[in-house]
């Protein structure tokens, strides 16, 4: 039963995500979902079906994805409706997604369940795959690259770290280069600690060809 609910929210997610061009397309949540098992596996903690499933569905009701924040909610809540799931487990699946965005600020959570999908979702925003979905999204949102005369923005509401003027390069110092240090299991923080060496070996280039000089 299980097995086919998961089955049942692959497809459902794939459709909904398959072609978002922001970086929170299927390939995102895929990846998610199996850094969350492999964290679970090796922490040897948590239920790998609340992980699994939260994991799966972390994007639905994002504000990025939604007009409406509300809106995404209601369309979460009619898929638990419709595979008829028991409302102890979308409670607990519901307060994992409410609680793990970045833009929520340093919540804490609620379940090892949380930390683990939490630390999945961050993870995937760090090395080569994080560089290349920071520039998706920004190029999505009609970000600038970069802009040198631009600060680095320091404690933001939500609203300003969603609205506020920046940069695709800002955003490594904003929020990338801030995970590691931000990560709630040990697993997570061994993966993290290479994708944030690249990422600073990344900008290092970066600065380097943005100010030509041959």
């Amino acid at each position: 039963m299980k097995r086919e609910m998961i089955s049942l929210t692959e497809k459902y997610v794939h459709d909904q995500l398959n072609l978002d061009a922001s970086g929170h397309d299927w390939f995102h949540i895929d990846r998610v979902r199996k850094l969350a098992l492999h964290i679970a596996k090796e922490e040897q903690k948590g239920n790998e079906f609340i992980i699994e499933m939260a994991a799966l569905l972390h994007d639905i009701p994002d504000d990025k994805l939604n007009e409406d924040v509300h809106d995404g909610w209601i369309k979460l809540d009619e898929w638990f409706g419709e595979i008829k799931l028991d409302s102890d487990i979308v409670d607990a699946i519901k307060r994992i997604i409410d609680s793990i965005s970045f833009s929520s600020g340093q919540l804490k959570l609620s379940s090892i369940e949380a930390e683990i999908v939490q630390d999945a979702d961050r993870l995937d925003a760090l090395g080569a795959i994080g560089i290349a979905r920071t520039f998706a999204y920004g190029g999505k949102k009609g970000r600038l690259m970069y802009d040198p005369s631009l600060p680095v923005r320091e404690n933001m509401t939500k609203q300003e770290y969603r609205e506020g003027k920046s940069s695709s390069v800002h955003h490594f110092y904003e929020k990338l280069l801030r995970l590691q240090e931000m990560l709630n299991t040990s697993t997570a923080k061994k993966i993290a600690s290479e994708r944030h060496e690249f990422m600073v070996g990344y900008l290092k280039e970066f600065y380097k060809e943005w100010d030509v000089r041959l």
